[in-house]
């Protein structure tokens, strides 16, 4: 039997329908891609990260897909699973794995979770930035010792309100520290996030696409019928790249569309073009429709929103706090009634119209305008953040304004929460959590 050269050159995506075999569709992908081979050369160690920002349905990895990629690991030979996340900010991972479900599963399945957010964190260089991010000592041994540990990552599939697409490029970000995070969280994040995938890259990439968000990643509950797409498949390969170009063009989108897919094609990491891409499984010609990224207009009447005509960054103040004032407002009955600003270029007759209480996301409003409004609305009546995106604080100040208990947004009890958050202060959590009592 004869080869085509040019066609072994391509880069190999699995995309499989799920059907009524999940397992079978991940053992499926992971043979495909000849994992159990990869981890049968470097099994002392097996990393799998999950995308588990959070506890809120259908934003993390199913545990259903997690637990089929744990038992493939040890099927193949691992000697040691490690299941490891950092959640996103406003949070600490101990408690998500708990209320999510990954800390029971990791004990079913014989793996050891590691919270990221715990612990030693040690700088890594990010070369095309030009500074350090400090990550998880555990990290940072899967970058120095990149030959002799396999590292499996394993996200959701969503459209993300910032960047687009999150997928397997995307759900690196979980490694950075939560105060590094801030740091050109902005119209720059696109290229932070290709860097940081220079510095650490998968063996293997599955992406969970069984349920699917779109309208951003982080839909309120009240938005599921309109944010959840059931495309019942999962994506994977051994070139991340290549496999999110796959999983853009589920969404509808080009690499072109995705500026952090883009940055990551100029860096040369991976192939980012579908004709040089072998899609095993479903056909692409299957996926016909463009899903939006951005948040569904569904917000407080009476919440008013000022945008600074000169920057406003979609990746930075603006749409993770919208997405914040539209979850509390939907989920937990938040009230309006006051200003949001954000950005830089305000002009001064509009500030002068902003009246009773105020929110100021992010250092480029705050050195423009919370001098002037203090000196009109009282420094009482004014919340602020002063970093790109510092979620935390964005969290804890919306929370007070739109009058919502903290305590009410997680699921368990609260005597659970704070013996959890006692714990991950023992092993040392960086993670960024918003104050229990609004201030």
């Amino acid at each position: 039997m004869t080869t085509n050269p040019e066609r072994d050159k391509r880069a190999r995506v699995s995309l499989i329908d799920v059907k009524r075999d999940l397992t079978g569709a991940v053992r499926r992908a992971m043979d495909e891609s000849g994992v159990a081979d990869i981890i049968r050369a470097k099994p002392e160690e097996v990393y799998v990260k999950v995308n588990a920002i959070d506890f809120k349905p259908y934003v993390y990895t199913s545990l259903e897909v997690t637990g089929a990629v744990l038992d493939y690991c040890w099927d193949s030979g691992a000697r040691r699973v490690f299941l490891m996340e950092n959640a996103t900010q406003s949070n600490f991972t101990r408690l998500v794995f708990h209320v999510a479900g990954f800390k029971r599963l990791a004990k079913e399945k014989g793996a050891t979770p590691l919270y990221l957010d715990e612990g030693k964190q040690v700088p890594v260089d990010l070369p095309h930035m030009g500074y350090q991010v400090r990550v998880s000592k555990h990290v940072k041994r899967i970058i120095d010792e990149r030959d002799s540990v396999t590292y499996i990552n394993v996200p959701r599939l969503k459209t993300h309100s910032m960047t687009v697409l999150t997928g397997g490029i995307k759900n690196q970000y979980g490694f950075v520290m939560h105060d590094d995070r801030p740091v050109d969280h902005n119209w720059r994040l696109h290229e932070k996030l290709a860097d940081i995938y220079s510095v650490i890259q998968p063996d293997f990439t599955l992406v969970d696409g069984t349920v699917a968000t779109v309208y951003g990643h982080y839909p309120p509950e009240a938005l599921h019928e309109q944010s959840l797409v059931p495309f019942n498949i999962i994506i994977a390969g051994t070139d991340t790249l290549a496999v999110d170009t796959v999983a853009a063009r589920v969404f509808g989108y080009t690499v072109d569309e995705v500026p952090h897919l883009a940055e990551a094609r100029k860096l040369g990491l991976g192939c980012a073009e579908l004709s040089d891409i072998e899609v095993l499984g479903e056909p692409l010609e299957r996926f016909k429709k463009k899903y939006p990224f951005t948040l569904y207009d569904a917000f407080p009447h009476d919440l008013e929103v000022v945008r600074g005509s000169e920057r406003n960054c979609r990746e930075g103040c603006d749409a993770n706090t919208m997405a914040l004032a539209q979850f509390l407002y939907l989920d937990y009955q938040g009230k309006g009634g006051f200003t949001i600003l954000m950005g830089k270029g305000f002009d001064r007759e509009r500030l002068e119209r902003v009246t009773g209480k105020a929110f100021i996301a992010g250092s480029c409003a705050y050195d423009e305008t919370y001098e002037f409004l203090k000196s009109r609305l009282g420094k009482r009546n004014i919340r602020y953040t002063r970093e790109c995106n510092d979620l935390a604080g964005a969290l804890g100040g919306l929370n007070k304004l739109m009058g919502v208990n903290p305590l009410k947004i997680v699921p368990v009890n609260p005597l659970r929460s704070l013996e959890l958050l006692v714990k991950a202060k023992i092993n040392r959590t960086t993670a960024r959590i918003p104050p229990l009592i609004p201030r």
